[in-house]
């Protein structure tokens, strides 16, 4: 229960970067004709500094334990939020921004435990379970944050202010009351050495490769777009006056629904499988990132944003639930401790291309990222129709 709510906290604490970054931006002294494209820079700036220690954190995790690496994040991004806090110009907010990347890592440490303990036939039940906290976390977060300051109880600063306590009290608690189950003894080795053999390990499978590269395709396609969909409410609505209350609740109901609709996916995977779902969901963003760029009002927006929603919470699960059930028992900690590497990598890439793309309209990058979610919907047909196939 401690991971869920220390996962709903970073999903609460996270999302108003995501969702208020272009109102945000202007506080900071952007230029308007300037915030799409540095929306996308910082978004990819999120990933980008920490990328090279995500294979450690699995290590780690082993050797010293995994409570202490999950506390980590929190307490990262407590400072990451108080940088945001008190930033006064783009470049001490890109500097926050790029700290974020030392939170990485925690979200495979956690799987690593939930598989431990969970029967075989349960297992895609219950990480889709365990996905409805973020979930809830990125329905909540916009809502609650755009409530706050479209009535002046807060402002964005000071917003990020709340988030770093917030951020503070998860790290505490963990440490305080948070209990591992069985771990096998700590590896022995250079840490380095330990880090190169489990990405070799983990990206040696041929179902692990194909299911990385699914989830990357996918992920990409979403980045491209998704640092610029508040930027469609703002158009929408003609300016940034209220734009963080719809931003709020067009953003907070695609993720609601996201944490509904995520144990149901899992459930269907474990009868149906898991493969046949992760295509329909690809296909789901493509047609849901087309009929942003056409949506004429906010209700069609929401519309839109609530159908890429649930598309994103059932491809997450049905790539958790693939690995979880198909990578054999000596790679399967070794993989899921690296489960998000291409989220990682896809958000760095995506962020660019957005950022490059959005000069010549939002509209292109909706189309652009369609486009690639297609692409990785065929690339499912290419993985084995058995959810348990060894790679």
């Amino acid at each position: 229960m401690l991971f869920g709510i220390a996962s709903m906290v970073e999903a609460f604490t996270v999302s108003h970067v995501f969702r208020f970054m272009p109102l945000y931006l202007g506080t900071v002294h952007v230029p308007p004709a300037e915030v799409p494209a540095w929306t996308g820079y910082l978004n990819a700036a999120f990933f980008l500094f920490g990328l090279p220690l995500v294979p450690f954190w699995g290590v780690w995790s082993e050797r010293y334990g995994r409570i202490p690496i999950i506390a980590r994040s929190a307490f990262v991004e407590m400072v990451v939020f108080s940088g945001l806090w008190l930033a006064q110009n783009r470049w001490e907010a890109a500097f926050a921004m790029l700290l974020v990347g030392f939170q990485l890592g925690n979200t495979g440490v956690m799987l690593t435990a939930l598989r431990a303990v969970t029967p075989r036939g349960r297992v895609g039940f219950a990480i889709s379970l365990f996905g409805v906290t973020p979930s809830l976390g990125f329905a909540l977060g916009p809502a609650v944050g755009g409530w706050l300051v479209d009535r002046s109880v807060l402002n964005l600063h000071t917003l990020f202010a709340l988030d770093a306590a917030m951020s503070l009290a998860s790290g505490a608690i963990l440490l305080a009351f948070a209990r591992e189950g069985p771990r096998p003894p700590g590896p022995s080795g250079s840490a380095t050495r330990l880090a190169l053999g489990a990405l070799r390990l983990a990206l040696t499978g041929r179902t692990t490769l194909i299911v990385f590269g699914v989830f990357g395709l996918a992920y990409f396609a979403q980045q491209i777009a998704n640092p610029f969909l508040p930027l469609l409410v703002i158009r929408l609505l003609g300016g940034t006056s209220h734009a963080a209350g719809q931003i709020g609740i067009v953003f907070g109901a695609s993720a609601l629904l996201g944490a509904l609709i995520s144990p149901l996916a899992g459930a269907a995977g474990d009868r149906f499988g898991f493969r046949p779902l992760l295509a329909g969901a690809c296909v789901l963003a493509a047609a849901s990132l087309a009929e942003l760029a056409v949506a004429p009002n906010l209700v069609w927006l929401t519309v839109g944003a609530v159908s890429l929603g649930a598309a994103t919470a059932t491809a997450i699960s049905m790539v958790f639930a693939l690995l979880a059930t198909s990578v054999p028992e000596e790679r399967r900690a070794t993989t899921l401790n690296l489960v998000l590497l291409p989220l990682y990598f896809s958000s760095v890439a995506g962020g660019v291309v957005g950022a490059l793309l959005v000069h010549e309209g939002l509209n292109t990058v909706l189309w652009a990222g369609a486009a690639v979610s297609l692409v990785a919907a065929l690339l499912t047909t290419r993985l084995p129709s058995a959810a348990r196939a060894t790679p």
